[in-house]
């Protein structure tokens, strides 16, 4: 019995049993496909995801059955998907599994370029996207773009060194306007946006590249873009005025633009309000650009911290104790782990949400486990701005148990935290000392679980804390350190680095 799915793809005609193996599985030889029929004991689906995994790879057969059942399963819901195990497969309602990235290559070969069903194309995507996470699909729409939209009306150049992400592209000149389909264009561009919606910060390069390719066949649609973006925003989050600040948000181009009319507690209370509104739509990528122009000149007191418009927005807001709680919101929809302000880059780069943290963080202590889950998100490799907060922090309020918890955070959130020149003053105190053995004494307290579990790892977290106090000097046990301490803390010292 062949189920009625299988059968639909067969030819009419007969096929031509093949006998050669010792598999037991029954094999049928047809002009242009062959049909495999052996027991359900797992390895015929195992097999099925092999082949999926290696088309493109290696000469294999492409694997017909089902596609078409578990492409209308994942439109109409009832697909699953298995985020535990690797690969990540989607099957369909009678458990037939297919890989994701060309579950979708199926789906979008047999679309027509003239007509393009643009509305059907993203239905299918949105819901693939929702079912696996956008990273499983986008290399497949990368390279669809690329296929169908800059290799058939570009001319592509030459990468001028080794840094272009993407080459130059120039339109063919034989190419007549009623040659490019509107639909296809409209995908495009829909791809584009989503590189940078759900897309890490990098993948924006994407959006860039491919949006100048439209706008070079259709600068009316990327003006639009420019505009409203994708259009999927609410108005009033794409446009927002009131008596005390106006604003707009672009999802496509990721970008917030806020102009603040006054400075008062109720301006800064309704530009709060708004951000979090922006943040809180799904549409809204998680990377995006914070430009705010204001009439009060103020940034936060932390030398060396980029003088941006966001940095003066919460230097601002934070002055008015009431907003504390709106500031705290903001910050907690804004930190994303491997996230960005696109308007900073190199040295000055930081994580959405940084200056709101920055800005409570020296309000007190009452802050300090917002400022320990901000540490703990942040990119070791890429992000050093709070160095200069840590900096800051401990000069305003000195070495104490709850500065110095924020400090060990801060410690294992980038390689070798340097010590501001003023923290062996601070620190030469017995009040200060004993803070810091208090730390010692109970120092699995400020670990995370997972990080306790390790005793190497406590014994690093410790070495951090003393580089990040001491520098250099706090290697060989502290030596030079004790040597040079005033004798009656020198046993303090002794203890510290015991």
């Amino acid at each position: 019995m062949i189920p009625a799915a299988i059968q639909a793809l067969l030819p009419q005609h007969p096929g031509e049993e093949n006998r050669i193996g010792h598999s037991g599985a029954q094999v049928v030889m047809y002009e242009d496909c062959v049909l495999k029929v052996q027991p359900d004991t797992g390895n015929a689906a195992n097999e099925g995801i092999m082949l999926r995994f290696l088309k493109g790879r290696l000469p294999v057969p492409e694997v017909l059955a089902e596609a078409d059942l578990c492409i209308q399963d994942v439109l109409n819901g009832t697909a699953r998907e298995n985020h535990s195990a690797y690969p990540t497969v989607v099957r369909n309602h009678n458990g037939t599994p297919f890989l994701p990235d060309q579950l979708l290559e199926r789906y979008l070969t047999g679309l027509p370029l003239k007509g393009f069903p643009c509305e059907d194309a993203v239905s299918l995507c949105d819901a693939m996207r929702r079912l696996v996470r956008w990273q499983e699909i986008r290399y497949t729409l990368e390279k669809y773009i690329e296929k169908q939209v800059q290799e058939r009306c570009f001319l592509v150049g030459e990468r001028e060194d080794g840094f272009t992400v993407f080459p130059p592209c120039a339109v063919r000149p034989e190419l007549r306007p009623e040659d490019v389909d509107e639909g296809l264009l409209r995908f495009a561009c829909y791809v584009a946006v989503c590189h940078t919606v759900y897309g890490q910060s990098f993948e924006s390069l994407t959006t860039e590249h491919i949006l100048g390719l439209v706008s070079q066949l259709r600068p009316d649609m990327v003006k639009q873009l420019k505009t409203a973006g994708s259009g999927k925003l609410p108005k009033d989050i794409q446009q927002r005025k009131t008596e005390h600040f106006t604003a707009s948000a672009n999802d496509a181009f990721a970008t917030i633009r806020i102009t603040a009319r006054d400075s008062t507690e109720e301006c800064y209370a309704e530009i709060l309000d708004y951000l979090c509104a922006v943040l809180e739509q799904e549409e809204f990528p998680r990377s995006y650009s914070v430009e705010c122009r204001g009439k009060e000149k103020i940034y936060l007191p932390i030398p060396g911290l980029p003088k941006k418009g966001v940095n003066q927005l919460f230097a601002c807001a934070v002055q008015h104790p009431d907003l504390h709680p709106a500031i705290e919101r903001y910050a907690r929809l804004a930190m994303r782990e491997f996230e960005w302000y696109q308007n900073l880059a190199d040295e000055a780069c930081a994580m959405p949400g940084t200056f709101a943290v920055f800005a409570l963080g020296l309000e007190g202590e009452q802050w300090a486990p917002l400022v320990a889950e901000y540490l703990d998100l942040c990119d070791d490799e890429h992000s050093s701005l709070q160095e200069k907060f840590l900096h800051a922090l401990i000069r305003k309020f000195g070495f104490q148990p709850w500065t110095l918890g924020v400090l060990v955070r801060g410690a294992l959130s980038m390689q070798w935290l340097k010590p501001a020149k003023e923290f062996r003053s601070l620190i030469a105190s017995a009040e200060s000392l004993d803070a810091l053995l208090a730390v010692k004494r109970r120092f699995s307290a400020y670990l995370l679980p997972e990080e306790d579990k390790d005793p190497k790892f406590r014994a690093i977290a410790w070495q951090s804390l003393l580089w990040a106090i001491w520098g250099k000097d706090s290697e060989n046990g502290g030596s030079k350190v004790i040597k040079s301490a005033p004798e009656e803390l020198k046993e303090k010292y002794q203890q510290v680095f015991a």
